[in-house]
């Protein structure tokens, strides 16, 4: 059944017929079609289009065909029909004649399809923010198990400073967060109920606005008809808001994939999520880490193509809108499985700690404490630099780190150096030094991340 077509003479080629359905991809929004279709119902009783025997009729209808297709949707996908809503209206009238056409008086598909979709949104935000939530728990709770474990830091992925196993884990735990953040802002902005806009002009029926949006749980409804229809700012948004974490998760993998390598060895990961050479029998690669990174690409490429969609779109619906639904659902698919992975990878990954320590004794990652060891004796920080830089140059000539020079050589450049400087250069305390908050010193670093677990803990009022 189609929706239009009294105007026209001849039907639909059937390329374009094919090239036209959205069917196959925006099945996914029958649930919202239907609760935003009961809402109209009740909206169209309220303004008196619809006698309540009517009403009641279509709206036990609709939950008939909700029952149906919760407990199988084959239905959707067997179906010729345009769209979802022409799937949703075909399906009444053929349950209740001709009473199934009165549906959709008042209502255009430009408002009835951006309904569906911020319904839609809200709910998978919802979700991916759990998901969100468990892999910042994972990543807390090996935080605080590695939370002494010595680790080099790395600028310019050259050794710079020690910092912990737990330190770098909190790092992403607080970009995740941001993530988080985002998602709730993304979902308090969409939260207006665009129903009764029509096509573009408003609907002609004298319905409550008011009490449509309260009914279908938005915070308050949409206040202008044109850009009801179409905004899709919201969906840019999100796509956005899932770029960016997928580009926090593509990070976290390549430090992971460094430090899984024989040149680091950091770090094992299990057999669960890694696999082997088809050829050569020793390999163990971080597959899940290496098509997580990939997947982070993808999700640039929809937004990036999305937006290019939207940036010469005038106003106010265009068929061009119909790109915002592959581009969403792949996303969120996407983005949430790479979550789901990603939580795996984590919670079954091991630190080899005398590694990674034995990793902090060599490139010179004492060089900074050296420095501020000088300074705290009087010298001035850029003379401190400048000695400390030279004393590096002569441990490079002799092939000795700066804690292997005897205290004749460090005096040599440092004159302020006495025997205490070789505490300051010891390598299992440079971490412990720094006490500031957000330092990487291990006690603080064990605080936070129980902070962590406890704000993140399903308990949680957060």
């Amino acid at each position: 059944m189609s929706l239009w077509g009294g105007r026209f003479e001849q039907g639909l080629d059937p390329a374009f017929e094919s090239f036209n359905r959205s069917l196959p991809f925006d099945y996914r929004l029958w649930r919202e079609d239907i609760e935003g279709s009961r809402a109209w119902v009740a909206a169209q009783e309220q303004a008196g289009s619809l006698e309540p025997a009517e009403a009641k009729k279509l709206d036990r209808a609709l939950g008939k065909l909700e029952r149906q297709l919760l407990a199988d949707t084959s239905a959707l996908h067997e179906s010729d029909a345009e769209d979802i809503h022409s799937f949703v209206e075909a399906w009444l009238v053929e349950e209740l004649g001709d009473l199934g056409k009165k549906l959709h008086a008042g209502r255009s598909r430009n408002d009835q399809v951006a309904t569906d979709m911020r319904l839609h949104v809200k709910r998978r935000l919802d979700a991916t923010a759990g998901a969100v939530t468990r892999l910042m728990a994972a990543l807390a709770e090996l935080a605080e198990r590695e939370h002494a474990t010595p680790l080099p830091g790395y600028t310019h992925l050259q050794r710079a400073q020690i910092v912990t196993v737990g330190h770098h884990l909190l790092a992403y735990v607080e970009m995740l967060d941001r993530d988080l953040e985002r998602i709730r802002g993304a979902r308090d902005r969409l939260d207006r109920c665009p129903l009764g806009s029509g096509a573009l002009a408003g609907t002609g029926l004298p319905v409550d606005r008011t009490a449509i949006s309260q009914q279908l749980g938005f915070k308050a409804p949409t206040r202008n008809s044109i850009d009801a229809v179409s905004d899709r700012d919201f969906i840019a948004e999100v796509l956005f808001v899932a770029t960016l974490s997928g580009a926090h998760l593509s990070r976290l993998c390549e430090d992971w994939i460094f430090y899984t390598s024989q040149e680091a060895g950091f770090l094992r990961l299990s057999d669960q999520v890694t696999t082997g050479s088809s050829l050569m029998p020793q390999k163990k690669n971080p597959d899940s880490l290496e098509l997580v990174r990939g997947k982070g690409a993808r999700l640039l490429g929809r937004l990036g193509g999305f937006l290019a969609c939207l940036r010469s779109l005038p106003l106010a619906y265009n068929k061009d809108l119909q790109e915002d639904k592959e581009a969403l659902f792949e996303s969120l698919d996407t983005w949430d499985a790479c979550l789901d992975v990603m939580t795996t990878v984590v919670a079954g990954a091991e630190f080899d700690g005398e590694r990674c320590e034995a990793a902090c004794r060599s490139g010179y990652l004492n060089a900074t404490e050296l420095a501020d060891y000088l300074v705290a004796r009087g010298v001035p920080f850029r003379e401190a630099h400048d000695q400390v830089g030279r004393l590096v140059r002569l441990g490079l000539s002799l092939g000795l780190e700066l804690h292997e020079l005897d205290l004749e050589q460090l005096r040599e450049h440092a004159p302020a150096c006495d025997a205490g400087v070789f505490d300051a250069l010891d390598t299992r305390r440079l971490a412990s030094r720094r006490k500031a908050l957000g330092a990487a010193n291990p006690s603080l670093v064990r605080r936070e991340a129980r902070r962590w677990i406890k704000r993140l803990a399903p308990s949680s009022n957060r």
